[in-house]
């Protein structure tokens, strides 16, 4: 049975005024768009056993579904948790996502939301709303296993020391990248190489290698993995080794990795280079799927600098904005999907 948002009695006036209006705004289509594709009782049922029950004295808590609704806006949005409650108050397609009548309740405070995202953090329930994700996506046909797309982005902390401790985030360090120094953390991601859609994350300080983290971000059923000239002899690491021994990787996975171009430019003009350089299209093309999701996290959900101090909290938000970036991209299949009664349940 398709999943509804928290039931009004009647429409308001400006409920209804809202309703009426011709044009349908980009915010709108968007949140209607994933209204349908998110499966809101999936996730809210690993949610529920470690949220607060109603049968307690004193103010009663506010259900997971609205809950829910209100931490995808979050992310979605990019809103720190009071501009996300001055936006749910000034607009009508979010108060309607969320299932807020300004007539007959309040919109829940910052510290309701804040209180709601330290409880997904603490019970590791993101990366659990992350799996859940992946396996809808899964059962639709959506998330394939034969191959891998291995790639690794920085994300910017405040290099700043004019804050109350007068000193940096210790769990964030700064790297070198191109001819430019970055201070952050770096997000380690797997994607499946047929649909680009992110079925592996790890996170670490900015200046961990790409390479050495391969092993935390491939599933271990691919037989083929997608990397750049950065994670060449990947296949002799220690980890990757030492994984394949203990059965975690297979041991016939074929790696294709990128050729540097200082290689190529070395060779003699002929066949030889002109079919390397075919090959080395063909593999890039492959490799620009995974591309996809970082654009979406960082470029649609405005996500370009960490939120919180340490990396179990950015990488718990991570989990989310991953998930959500899947249902993003898989939007029009989902979509397409659900007149033949198999969208979201």
């Amino acid at each position: 049975m398709k999943h509804r948002p928290p039931p009004s009695q009647q429409l308001s006036f400006a409920s209804y005024e809202f309703a009426q209006k011709k044009r349908v705004t980009r915010r709108e289509k968007f949140l209607a768009e994933m209204e349908q594709v998110v499966p809101w009782a999936r996730l809210e049922a690993l949610i529920e056993p470690k949220y607060p029950s109603g049968g307690r004295v004193g103010r009663q808590p506010i259900g997971v579904p609205r809950m829910l609704r209100m931490y995808f806006l979050q992310q979605w949005f990019g809103l720190a948790d009071e501009a996300l409650e001055d936006a749910i108050y000034d607009s009508q397609s979010m108060r309607q996502f969320v299932g807020i009548d300004l007539a007959r309740e309040a919109v829940p405070d910052a510290t309701t939301l804040l209180k709601f995202r330290r409880l997904l953090e603490e019970h590791g329930l993101t990366a659990k709303l992350f799996e859940g994700i992946n396996a809808h996506l899964a059962e639709r046909g959506l998330l394939l296993r034969e191959g891998t797309m291995v790639d690794a982005t920085i994300i910017a902390a405040p290099p700043s020391t004019k804050n109350k401790d007068k000193a940096r985030d210790p769990e964030m360090h700064q790297a070198k990248k191109g001819n430019e120094w970055h201070f952050g953390m770096k997000a380690h991601i797997g994607a499946d190489a047929d649909s680009g859609l992110v079925h592996s994350l790890h996170t670490t300080a900015a200046n961990e290698s790409d390479v050495a983290h391969t092993h935390e971000v491939l599933h271990g059923q691919e037989s083929m993995a997608f990397v750049d000239a950065g994670y060449t002899g990947v296949d002799k690491r220690a980890e990757i080794v030492q994984a394949q021994a203990e059965g975690r990787i297979r041991s016939d996975i074929e790696w294709s990795v990128a050729v540097r171009r200082s290689q190529i430019a070395k060779m003699a003009e002929g066949t030889v280079k002109t079919l390397t350089k075919a090959l080395e299209r063909v593999k890039a093309q492959i490799r620009a799927r995974v591309e996809h999701p970082f654009h979406v996290v960082k470029n649609l959900f405005h996500y370009k600098k960490v939120r919180y101090k340490g990396l179990a909290k950015n990488e718990a938000q991570l989990y989310s904005l991953f998930g959500l970036a899947n249902l993003v991209m898989a939007k029009k299949r989902l979509l397409d999907l659900a007149p033949q009664g198999i969208g979201a349940p």
